[in-house]
């Protein structure tokens, strides 16, 4: 049967990249088929809704929204059939998540996609399995196919934190560090601990150890919440004993998001880093109807420039199902300032915090008294210190909640923000103003906007269980709000500077909490507040 290929799935090989040679055909690999929706025009107009702030925070129950906006049974059906045809095992086969997750050898998965799969190497990467061109699937199934993920195996994202380095720090400012429960009491979050909430967190290596959430909450004087690592993809906790690689992320997101909201429940979805394994642990974190998180919380991503047209398509519509589900995504909107760590004398902004469906999450460089905030800038410790990601995207259109809005650039130009704004919010992410952590047994410091995604995604998770119900999706609410934030209008990403309101360093600012709340809590919820108060 002929084939064509599957929309936006070219992959390219990044600069300086080597073929090593070939792949073991009988090498046993998981792919990832994602599927179109059953209702497509109907989820658009929900979706249009959503988008201009007019729909409620959850659209529809899961039940609904499984039974409407899944895949079909009859595409579900061809894949499993064309999966037979060509000798591959069926693992799994969600309609809800439109996913089926086939597996079979290397040679199999060549022959069926119409790829050459081979080993590479490159010097920032290391070694993985890669390919070059389209994938390529049989006319009968095309209609049906909206992304083939898990062919290429190279690593699709990276954390966000940094450690406190040892040089001096920019701007003369003297170190200090705060836990997140100072931090949640200088921001002024509304009391609560979250109780009856479930807060997810998507991980892509690593683990974390239970002797160190034990004593750091305990210093802290914070009771343990439950955390429950969930596996996908074959992943799972899997501490290596390396604080500087990804137990470090791990295990900071775990901390910060307990420390601030410890009546959560906090689950951990671990999967392979790969564009397969991010999009598959967000889409199965989303679709939980065992631990139902409100609020996921996002470390890791990569310049959107690293990701093919079908996994970004791909991601964002798992986004867009997260807004009409109800669970509020906020995303580390990455380390290496307006640059994004490309490396190509160009802007960059971090996917997946550029997504018009996730709160992107900004860094500030906090000074603080014992009872207040004394100073907050951008957060600009210089090119080996690292800054705050910002930007414009080049892949999305611009929300209706940032029209009319303008960028500030570092020369003092201002030019209108013509595509979708990055990030939307902030809070304290220096290293030199960090997050006092435990990690590996060792008490330290840690900044990076992989800080700022879990105390956001907490101070939801705190709101959510005051009022009883999802803030939803929070965008187009929060842009209306702009007095609930503090306005940072000092400082510079690199390309972007600060400025009065909105701008490409820290959105709309860091948040008081208190004024969050009132802005995500809806009139129903506040009426009966009112009344047994």
């Amino acid at each position: 049967m002929a084939k064509q290929p599957v929309s936006g799935s070219d992959r390219t090989h990044p600069e300086g990249a080597k073929c090593i040679g070939a792949c073991d055909l009988h090498e046993q690999i998981e792919v990832i088929v994602m599927l179109r929706r059953k209702d497509e025009a109907g989820f658009r107009q929900m979706m249009a809704r959503i988008d201009a702030g007019d729909a409620p925070a959850q659209s529809v129950t899961r039940e609904e929204f499984d039974r409407r906006f899944g895949a079909s049974e009859h595409d579900v059906e061809k894949i499993k059939k064309f999966a037979a045809q060509n000798g591959l095992t069926v693992v799994r086969a969600q309609p809800s998540t439109r996913s089926v997750v086939l597996k079979g050898s290397i040679d199999q998965f060549q022959k069926a996609f119409d790829v050459k799969l081979e080993r590479f190497q490159h010097h920032n990467i290391g070694e993985y399995r890669g390919r070059s061109g389209p994938v390529s699937v049989p006319d009968d199934i095309h209609d049906a196919v909206t992304a083939v993920l898990g062919l290429d195996s190279r690593p699709q994202a990276r954390p966000h934190f940094r450690f406190r380095p040892p040089f001096k720090p920019a701007r003369g400012l003297t170190p200090s560090s705060f836990s997140p429960v100072d931090l949640a009491r200088l921001y002024d979050f509304p009391d609560g601990d979250g109780a009856g909430e479930c807060i997810g967190i998507v991980e892509l290596g690593g683990g974390y150890r239970d002797a160190d959430l034990s004593a750091y909450f305990s210093k802290l004087g914070v009771k343990s919440p439950t955390v429950v690592p969930v596996s996908v993809d074959n992943a799972k906790n899997a501490p290596t004993g390396n604080a500087n690689g990804p137990d470090g992320e791990v295990t900071l997101d775990i901390e910060i998001a307990g420390a601030v909201a410890p009546g959560a429940r906090i689950a951990v979805y671990f999967a392979p880093n790969s564009d397969a394994g991010f999009v598959d642990a967000v889409n199965r974190a989303i679709h939980d109807n065992t631990n139902k998180p409100s609020v996921v919380s996002i470390s890791w991503g990569g310049p959107e420039a690293n990701w093919t047209a079908q996994s970004i398509n791909a991601f964002n519509d798992v986004l867009q199902s997260a807004a009409a589900l109800g669970v509020t995504v906020c995303a580390a909107a990455g380390d290496s300032g307006s640059s994004d760590g490309a490396g190509d004398g160009t802007d960059h902004v971090d996917f997946p915090a550029s997504s018009p469906y996730v709160l992107g999450c900004g860094g500030t460089s906090l000074s603080a008294s014992a009872q207040s905030i004394t100073h907050e800038v951008v957060w600009n410790d210089g090119d080996q210190g690292g800054s705050g990601g910002g930007g414009v995207s080049a892949v999305f259109a611009l929300p209706a909640w940032q029209k009319g809005l303008s960028v500030a650039h570092t020369g003092g130009k201002r030019t209108p923000l013509s595509k979708r704004g990055v990030p939307d919010v902030a809070a304290d992410a220096s290293p030199q103003t960090g997050y006092e952590v435990v990690i590996d047994g060792e008490e330290t410091v840690v900044g990076g906007t992989s800080a700022v995604a879990p105390l956001w995604a907490a101070l939801i998770a705190r709101i959510n269980a005051i009022n009883g119900a999802p803030c939803g999706f929070v965008n187009p609410k929060l842009y209306k709000a702009q007095t609930a934030f503090h306005d940072i209008t000092q400082g510079n990403n690199g390309s972007f500077a600060a400025s009065a309101g909105w701008d490409a360093c820290t959105g709309l600012g860091s948040p008081d909490g208190g004024k969050i709340a009132a802005a995500l809590t809806p009139a129903s919820s506040r009426a009966r507040q009112s009344s047994t108060s």
